[in-house]
């Protein structure tokens, strides 16, 4: 299952890797007008072994749990992998994925890794490991749904193992540290108002200290420096995120306070 909106940049990529592995194809498109959706139909014509079912859904935006939660809804094979449209599988990890598929497995998390100008990033964020893979009938059962108020993520009920899929998950996220910045501008204010909603609190405290502690986090935790000036970048973009976050959530504190006084 793939939700999307005008990503043909990034979706041929996506479909490629999962030709030969995919049985269904679930795809909810939410208004794209670049190609995308012909890029998606054009998986109907794949024949022999690559044969696919393919099920376009067109709906307005939803959010991103609802969204996802629709697409889930309409997959009825056994297993349902959940890729994004910027998020193309290693041929390691679609092998590992037939295998989960062939030892019928529960539910499978995958860890992904950014690209960065053709590179894999194989230290900032990582490891970043997430639940992508599911038997179907989980669903059904709604004891494996979309759940998230911050970011959204498939969940599944205990006491279903959750395995670790060999291979990697590309992310192709940003072709830029510029456009990453800003993208970390746009959810900073997102988490801000889900984190102010939940009575969270931020201080003048915190605007000082979580940038470094982001940026040092990616640097010496994580060992970021080994990928290279992408690493004290991505070191860099960490700790606006977090300064831009705190600013915005402080000010909506404060804005709360002014008003009950």
């Amino acid at each position: 299952m793939i939700p999307c909106r005008n990503n043909i940049n990034t979706i041929d990529r996506v479909l490629d890797s999962i030709r030969g592995i995919a049985t269904q194809l679930v795809v909810v498109d939410s208004g794209s007008n670049d190609g995308t959706i012909d890029r998606v139909l054009s998986c109907k014509e794949w024949v022999g072994d690559d044969r696919c079912e393919v099920v376009l859904i067109e709906t307005p935006w939803r959010g991103f749990v609802r969204t996802k939660q629709l697409a889930l809804n309409a997959c009825t094979h056994m297993f349902t992998l959940w890729l994004d449209s910027d998020e193309p599988l290693t041929q390691e990890l679609a092998q590992g994925i037939v295998q989960a598929m062939s030892d019928g497995v529960d539910a499978g998390k995958v860890n992904r890794k950014v690209e960065y100008k053709g590179k894999l990033l194989n230290h900032c964020w990582q490891p970043e490991h997430r639940l992508r893979f599911v038997r179907t009938d989980l669903a059904k059962q709604n004891k494996a749904r979309f759940a998230g108020k911050t970011h959204d993520y498939l969940e599944v009920d205990p006491p279903f193992k959750q395995e670790l899929i060999p291979g990697t998950l590309i992310h192709q996220s940003f072709e830029t540290f510029a456009q990453h910045l800003e993208n970390q501008r746009h959810y900073s204010f997102i988490f801000a108002q889900a984190l102010h909603k939940q009575g969270k609190q931020s201080s003048a405290w915190k605007i000082l200290t979580s940038p470094p502690g982001a940026f040092l986090k990616q640097i010496v935790l994580k060992g970021a420096w080994r990928d290279g000036y992408a690493g004290w970048l991505c070191a860099g973009t960490s700790a606006a995120g977090a300064l831009m976050k705190h600013m915005i959530l402080y000010e909506l504190n404060q804005s709360s306070v002014n008003e009950d006084t």
